[in-house]
């Protein structure tokens, strides 16, 4: 009964050690696909009265990894011009992207 309970403490152990002990990948902005709309979106020249405006993206991304915007639901029509004409058939770097999906993004465009 006690080397069973030495070999399950030893197991629990090796168990806990071998997780801690690997590295998993972080995602950054580069990676990660509001990393990228992100990065497409930041350089902006609005003149924003109300210091602040929001959209809701709706797109898919096609096999050649480009953005297809669906729609974009904003009371803003300049920022709905702004957010199509920086996406829409934009390429992304991604690799689990499921073509044909419907995703869909806040946006928020602050002064």
């Amino acid at each position: 009964m006690r080397k069973f309970k030495t070999v399950s403490v030893a197991l629990a152990l090796f168990a806990t050690m071998s997780a801690f002990a690997t590295k998993g990948k972080k995602a950054t902005k580069e990676t990660n696909l509001s990393g990228q709309i992100y990065e497409m979106l930041k350089d902006n020249q609005f003149n924003i009265e109300n210091k602040e405006m929001t959209a809701e993206v709706r797109f898919i991304v096609t096999e050649k990894g480009e953005l297809v915007v669906l729609s974009v639901e904003t009371k803003d029509e300049i920022l709905e011009g702004f957010v199509k004409n920086r996406l829409n058939y934009k390429k992304v770097q991604l690799k689990n992207v499921a073509p044909g999906r419907v995703y869909e993004v806040p946006v928020r465009i602050t002064a």
